[in-house]
């Protein structure tokens, strides 16, 4: 025990101070991705894209809710390679807002009446729908030392009935599409649902598959988009304190 004591003390403060700091990432950390051309002929690979994460309109576009931030999403476009930033800043409130140009439309707060509603305290029911288990790893992680999701009045709970809102990671299997509605239904009113990664926004790599839906927006309403395969702690992090209003014009409060 006072070996566990005497560690603690040599590690000094550990938790980050987000959102008044934000930190330096590593260079192989994969933000959000950016098209970096204006070029009017663009081709696209379609073989290394099954997804079709990377749209051709007016001008190129990539939808995140599609993307699963690999390698072989930079060599897609056949002009002006895609990059990845380091703006972890991804999470949007509607699902239009993901499909991407310039800048992305970061989320916004809840209606003042559901803030109130909620006071300083967010309570979240996860669940696991079929996930590889990445997304949850990350959500673990959010209430670890160095993240301390807590501190932020946000926590999860055991029952639905205790929640403010779910949770979900997953492209929603067939044998998960019951439990997610039934545990959505004793979640009570005003409740809030948020998708965490390209599985539970659009179906990720198993989208068109026959034994999942293709995301939760197919069985209930979203109200946080949260893209990433998987999101970073912080990514989902900011996407939560956005839509409580922590956050609001990049001014960090």
């Amino acid at each position: 025990m006072w070996g566990v004591i005497v560690n603690r003390f040599k590690q000094g403060f550990r938790t980050l101070s987000y959102p008044k700091e934000i930190p330096s990432f590593p260079k192989r950390f994969r933000g959000r991705p950016i098209i970096p051309t204006t070029e009017t002929q663009f081709l696209i690979d379609k073989e290394k894209d099954p997804l079709g994460a990377v749209v051709l309109e007016k001008k190129p576009a990539i939808d995140m809710g599609k993307c699963l931030f690999n390698e072989d999403m930079k060599t897609v476009c056949s002009k002006g390679t895609l990059i990845y930033s380091q703006d972890h800043r991804m999470a949007v409130s509607k699902r239009e807002d993901l499909i991407i140009q310039d800048e992305v439309r970061l989320a916004t707060a809840l209606n003042e009446k559901t803030r109130r509603i909620f006071g300083r305290s967010l309570k979240l029911r996860e669940v696991c729908a079929g996930s590889c288990g990445g997304c949850d790893a990350e959500i673990q992680a959010m209430g670890n030392v160095v993240f301390d999701l807590s501190r932020f009045g946000i926590q999860f709970v055991a029952s639905p009935r205790h929640a403010d809102g779910l949770m979900i990671t997953g492209p929603v299997t067939k044998n998960m599409e019951l439990a997610l509605r039934k545990t959505y239904e004793a979640v009570p009113q005003s409740k809030i649902v948020i998708a965490v990664g390209a599985c539970a926004i659009s179906g990720g790599p198993f989208q068109g598959g026959k034994e999942v839906h293709n995301g939760v927006e197919e069985l209930i309403p979203v109200d946080l988009y949260i893209p990433g395969c998987p999101p970073h702690p912080l990514t989902i992090l900011d996407g939560l304190l956005r839509l409580l209003g922590r956050l609001q014009n990049e001014k960090r409060i």
